[in-house]
């Protein structure tokens, strides 16, 4: 009888001891937690929030969030932030509407304007790494700047997607294909950050940047590629969005899309400071978001509240961060 009662027990006992150090190990594992627990939470609370409709509803939410969060994550890790993504995002698809109303073929236009996109963070990075600004004083500037050339380019007024043809289907008309784009993007960017000597060297220069310049590492040349990396998939991001909602709307993306992909990131374990962070995770955080976000208003709660929980989301998973990290270098020793 000993035996039979002992073996669950121990059983029971491992599990708990190997879920824990994989908590310890793998940050992205206590977020991938908590997603599953608000998902339960919300789905036996409310109705409605399990269904293919509602899953829908929160693949829209999330999709841009995911894109953008995987070139802030880049950034972060490299020691830097992009204030101005939320803006690029918002001018995409008025470059794109500029370059096919020139006659362009559609599918040419998108890559133009996705590398026009780019450029702004070319030009983010120079600025940054010639004149030694800090990347936030660049980047908020840039971000009134696209915001006026939004403005500008539009008359202020929204104008309508393309929504024929298939490059219209394949970059956002099709269902579900905004958050195909969003997954494609997040294993091909985690391959590029782990798996690649630039994904190494990016965390180099965000955990020990005179260490890196010693080692031959092009401190500047990196930092400048995951400028262009970030605004050239907020831009993307900004196109997908338009053509699945039907419209370019020059008050769509800008504030409010850039730190809820910046709270992606951080919420889903990249650290602030630079040197470590993933990719898999900003999805993770934003998918955490974007449950709570449809919870509340399938449960009729303020939308309001969503700011109070992100706010104590963001901290807490800072302090989350610090006591992992502790627990780790306890292991390690």
């Amino acid at each position: 009888m000993e035996g039979r009662t002992d073996g669950p027990r121990l059983d029971g006992r491992r599990i708990a001891v190997a879920v824990g150090r994989g908590l310890i190990r793998r940050r992205e594992l206590s977020i991938f937690v908590v997603c599953v627990a608000a998902a339960i939470y919300f789905a036996v609370t409310g109705s409605g929030f399990t269904t293919t409709e509602n899953y829908h509803t929160i693949a829209q939410y999330v999709a841009p969030w995911i894109i953008i969060g995987a070139g802030e994550v880049m950034l972060l890790i490299c020691g830097q932030i992009d204030l101005s993504a939320g803006f690029v995002f918002t001018l995409a698809p008025f470059l794109l509407t500029s370059f096919s109303g020139d006659g362009m073929p559609l599918l040419l236009a998108l890559v133009c304007a996705v590398a026009v996109s780019g450029l702004v963070g070319v030009v983010n990075g120079l600025i940054h790494t010639l004149f030694n600004v800090a990347s936030f004083i660049v980047t908020l500037g840039m971000a009134f700047f696209l915001e006026g050339m939004s403005l500008i380019a539009s008359n202020a007024q929204p104008e309508a997607a393309p929504k024929s043809g298939w490059v219209a289907r394949a970059f956002g008309q099709a269902h579900w294909s905004e958050l195909i784009w969003a997954l494609v993007i997040v294993a091909v960017m985690q391959t590029l950050l782990s798996t690649t000597k630039f994904g190494v060297n990016t965390q180099a220069v965000g955990s020990n940047p005179i260490g890196a310049a010693e080692a031959g590492i092009r401190i500047n040349r990196i930092k400048i590629v995951n400028f262009s990396l970030c605004s050239a998939l907020a831009g993307f991001g900004g196109i997908l969005d338009g053509i699945r909602v039907g419209s370019f709307d020059p008050t769509n993306g800008g504030n409010e899309t850039m730190f809820l992909a910046v709270a992606s990131a951080v919420i889903g374990g990249t650290a602030l400071m630079g040197g470590s962070g993933t990719i898999l995770g900003a999805l993770l955080g934003a998918l955490l978001l974007g449950i709570v976000y449809d919870g509340f208003n399938l449960t009729g709660v303020n939308a309001n509240a969503f700011d109070v929980v992100l706010g104590i989301a963001i901290i807490a998973a800072m302090l989350l961060n610090v006591y992992l990290g502790m627990l780790r270098k306890k292991a390690s020793r």
